[in-house]
Order: C-alpha cells, then structure tokens, then sequence
C-alpha cells in the first residue's frame, strides 16, 4: 500500500518556519490518501506515496500529475482556495526545500487557510445550518452543475451498476462479523433490480447531459463559507470514474449526508430548491437509488475504519455507523406509494411554510417535491426565484400560465412515483379542481388544505418576509381579501397559532 519513505518531506512540512506567515504551530491532519500542514495563513497537502485499487499516488509522477489535476479542478469552484503547486526539492545541502532549486524528491499543493468553524459539518453539529443556507447552497451546486462539463463516458446504468457490484465486493472484503451479511447481499440485489428497472432512464440522462463531469465527494464536510458565500472544495481528482456521474447522484450524496445527520427538513429544502433552478423532475425516479448507493458507501468505509484499528471502542463506534448506514440504504429503496398534497390560502396564511415542513414526512426520500406557484412565476420569466417581478408578471394571463406549469410540473413529479406538495393561493374553485384532477389523472390520493389566518397576522407576516420567492406584500393581502373563494371543501386549518400546532393538525388528517 506505501510506496515510499517520506518520512523527509512529513519532517520539512512540520517545521512552522517553511510557512513564511508567522507560524508558530503547524497543525497537522492526515487521511488515507494525504497529509494536510496547516500554517498561519497557508497549508500543505502532500499527497501519500499509496496506491489502492481506485488510487494511484505510488510515484513523484503520478503524484504531480494529480496534484496539478486537483488544483485545475478545484479551481471550478474554489478559485481563492487552491494558490498552486510547489516542488520539494534536496539541495546542495543534502537537506529538502520548499519551492527552491535542487534535485526534485516530491511535490505539493498550496492552498490559502479558510476558517474551519465555518464547515459545513461543523455548522450542522452547532444547528447553524438553515433554510436559506442550504437554499444559497443549492444555487451554487446547480450552477456549478449547469457548467460543468458534459460526458458520455460515464454515468448510465452502467455507471451506477459498476459501483452497485464495487460496493458489494468491498463489503465482502470489510463487513465481516460487523453487518449482517444476509442483508448486505439483500442490499446489493435490490438495487441492481433497481438499477436495470431504470436503466432506459439512466442511460437517456447519460445521452442528454446529465452526466457531467462533477465534484464527486460533495458532503458536509467538503463546503465551507467564504465571506459568507457557500464553497465547495476537494472534488475527487484521482478517479475520473467517481466524478464522470449523474448531477443528481453528486447531490445525492449531499443529501443522504443531512438525512443521515437527522436535517431532512433541509435536505428536503436542498433537493427542491436544485430541481427548481435545473428545471427537471424526471431524475426523480433514480434519486432513491443514488441516495441509497451513497449510504452503502458510507457504510463499508465505516467497515474498513472498524477493522483497521485495534482501539476497541474505536471499531464499536465505527460497526454502529455502518449498521445505521446500511439500514439508510435499505430504505431509500422501499418507496412509497405517491400522493399529492395541495396546501392553499391567502398570502401570509402560512402555506407555502407549512408545505415545505410537511414535504419531508411525505413519500421517498428526501421527502416530496414542492411545487410552488411564486417559483414557477419566476422561471417563467426566466429570473431567479428571488429576483423581484414588475406588476405585468401579474395579470390574469401570466397567473393562468403560471396555474398551468404548476399542473403539468406535478403531474410529471407524480409519473416519476414521487409524492408531490403543490403551494399555491388556489383561491379559484377550478383551480382547486384542476389540480385534483391531476390527483386522478395519476391514480393517486390527493388532499387538500385550506390556511386560514387573522388578516393583521397575514399582513405581518408578509412584511417579515427575507429570501423568500413570493412578492406579496400587506396591500396583496388586503386585496386578496375580497376573493370570493366559492365552496370549500377542502381541510380547512387555522394557521395563527404555533407553526407546531398548524402542522399537527395536518399530520393528524393525512394520518402521519
């Protein structure tokens, strides 16, 4: 597995004065693959001389190679990160040098110091993370997505089939006498069936660009914040097999990571936000099975972190996040039968926030896809869903369009067997009818629900409003008011107390 001795270069990137920035202490983090030097203002990553079957760093070469494809690839999304590549060189001295002319031994890369509290792991451990965090998140990864460079050499069913079978022969190799084996094979069986049950999808999203040449390891703990501003950094450089892939099985990983963390509420928000900038809703289908291959992932490395050390409370702790993992995996993989969900009411009711709470106790994983009218408003007029719209993208006919897209976007999440949450005034009764005909139209449940609110409270709360998608404002409201709103008979809800006590009551009538 080591290749060579660089016990030299670990003692030259050890010594605080190699920094040059004041250093005094040099903080040190080491993994399977690197060793990381952090200074003052600067860090080192020299990369292990290991080689793996997925890996190759065994030579000064190769080793460069790499070196100089993680800065290139990193600098797509973290430009201010990764300053470069410097050589380790033996001088006249015989002693090694940084970036200073000599016999070259091995080489680095240098990047800029970032502060760690602002990780995205760390801020979820701290309840730091929020919806328009993660919302802002999506925005990046999407339009990181948007520009990254389409593949057809990758991705497919064959793609995710490759990592199926590369998965089960590594929990062959690790999962011994930690998981339940019967359930690995299970595992493995369930979602090759998947897999082939999908494939002409799979391999249409590879023909029609969705497979693109991505991160490839985007959880938590790969983001930081850099002036406020979402980053991702240290996409997979090593493997272009493991960065070749589907859009939504990058994002997977992001997402399984919040789930697993216990934030589906904000994976939920994650996932809705990305397919409401990408436009799409097919991909849908294939997202339990990328959430489900990612915690398989997560799962055998947590296996082979049990068996490589001794320290018994170590391998415990390690065996218990792998069962966890393998349990997630599992049940990405049963699917709910899909319904649909229309919450209405007047704006400041409360329905587009009780929506988005509901979504992730509704359908697959991770929860289901919120079709908003405010954001579909927008996209038909080509902004973003936060960008403010001129009173013109509010007449009668843009409302009607607006309605339509609403119908045609939930039908479609419906046909992917998604569960699906449309928010929308629906003051309308053949608006309220329409989009319980798309209910039928698909064969599934369809509920609806009606927000009621004081008129002082709707117009608070619009006044209250940040980041959000909707333009109403109080005067909307006191408008809206003088809607004849015809027969109701959808649940009705009093949405003025407690954000708890509304969704209870919603809870209660879908029998969740």
């Amino acid at each position: 597995m080591i290749k060579e001795d660089q016990s030299e270069q670990v003692q030259l990137l050890s010594d605080p004065t190699v920094f040059g920035d004041g250093t005094e202490i040099v903080g040190r983090s080491t993994t399977h693959a690197s060793e990381v030097f952090i200074g003052k203002t600067r860090v080192f990553k020299l990369k292990r001389a290991v080689e793996y079957p997925f890996l190759d760093y065994s030579d000064c070469d190769k080793r460069l190679k790499n070196c100089k494809a993680e800065v290139k690839l990193n600098r797509r999304t973290a430009p201010n990160l990764y300053r470069g590549v410097l050589p380790i060189t033996r001088g006249d001295d015989g002693k090694l040098h940084l970036n200073e002319p000599g016999k070259m031994v091995d080489w680095v890369i240098e990047m800029a110091r970032f502060d760690e509290g602002t990780l995205f792991d760390r801020l979820a451990e701290e309840g730091k993370l929020d919806r328009h965090l993660m919302e802002h998140l999506a925005d990046k990864i999407a339009s990181f997505h948007a520009a990254a460079q389409a593949r057809e050499d990758g991705g497919g069913r064959t793609g995710i089939a490759l990592t199926i079978e590369s998965n089960a022969k590594a929990f062959a190799e690790n999962a011994q006498g930690i998981l339940d084996m019967v359930q690995v094979r299970e595992l493995t069986d369930h979602s090759l069936d998947v897999a082939n049950h999908h494939g002409q999808l799979l391999q249409s999203r590879r023909l029609n660009g969705f497979v693109r040449h991505c991160h490839g390891d985007m959880h938590l703990r790969n983001i930081f914040l850099e002036d406020g501003e979402p980053v991702l950094f240290d996409c997979i450089e090593f493997n272009e097999a493991f960065s070749t892939i589907d859009v939504l099985y990058d994002l997977a990983f992001l997402l399984m990571d919040l789930d697993h963390r216990g934030l589906r509420t904000l994976a939920n928000v994650t996932m809705n936000r990305y397919l409401d900038i990408m436009g799409e809703a097919a991909g849908l289908s294939v997202l339990p099975l990328f959430l489900s291959v990612r915690a398989a992932v997560r799962s055998f490395v947590a296996c082979a972190a049990a068996q490589s050390v001794d320290d018994e409370a170590f391998k415990i702790a390690q065996g218990e996040e792998a069962k966890s993992y393998l349990d997630m995996a599992l049940n990405y993989l049963v699917i709910p039968e899909p319904r649909l969900i229309a919450v209405g009411g007047l704006s400041g009711s409360g329905k587009s926030r009780m929506g988005r709470d509901l979504a992730q106790h509704i359908g697959a994983a991770p929860g289901a896809r919120v079709v908003r009218s405010d954001v579909l408003r927008k996209r038909i007029a080509g902004v973003h869903p936060l960008d403010k719209l001129p009173p013109e993208s509010y007449t009668p006919l843009m409302s009607e369009q607006t309605y339509q897209a609403v119908y045609d976007m939930a039908h479609e999440a419906l046909e992917t067997g998604h569960s699906v949450i449309a928010d929308c005034v629906f003051s309308k009764p053949h608006e309220r009818e329409a989009i319980a005909r798309v209910a039928a139209d698909c064969g599934v449940p369809f509920d609806g629900f009606w927000l009621e609110a004081s008129p002082e409270i709707m117009q608070e709360r619009v006044s209250k409003r940040v980041n959000n998608p909707s333009d109403a404002d109080a005067a909307v409201v006191r408008m809206q008011l003088d809607y004849d709103l015809g027969e109701m008979d959808w649940h009705k809800i009093d949405s003025s107390a407690s954000c708890t006590e509304t969704d209870a009551q919603a809870l209660k009538i879908l029998g969740l």
